[in-house]
């Protein structure tokens, strides 16, 4: 199995689950056999900006099975689910301790993680110049 996480920094299995899906500037693909994470390889994401289904599809691209990632908005979510990648969102701490508790099926998700995400665009909105 190859599982995705987008990733706050280049630093592997050492890294941090981005808060941010879409704004990830690199994703951690980790291989997983018989319950063991037998490697992990750092890609970063080749374009600045995207449209809809470009970061699916770079997923698909790299053997992306199963994304790991703290929010994701619904139509990201349809795109990895027509691609027959399984997605799970509320992950969220060291990249290494997300996967091996998914892996372990115990993995801890953050049932408020939508809300969380709603309050800090708004806060986002109240800092911009202008407004």
């Amino acid at each position: 199995m190859r599982i995705a996480v987008p990733a706050v920094d280049d630093k592997g299995l050492e890294s941090e689950v981005s808060r941010h899906f879409g704004r990830a500037r690199y994703f951690v693909f980790v291989d997983v056999e018989n319950n063991e994470i037998k490697g992990a390889e750092v890609v970063e994401v080749p374009f600045e900006e995207h449209g809809p289904g470009d970061l699916p599809r770079f997923v698909k691209e790299h053997g992306g099975e199963v994304v790991l990632a703290y929010g994701m908005g619904h139509k990201a979510i349809s795109f990895f689910n027509e691609l027959g990648i399984e997605v799970v969102t509320g992950a969220y701490g060291r990249i290494r301790d997300v996967v091996e508790a998914f892996i372990h099926q115990v993995l801890e998700l953050d049932p408020h993680w939508k809300e969380k995400i709603e309050r800090e665009k708004e806060r986002e909105g109240c800092e911009k110049p202008g407004q």
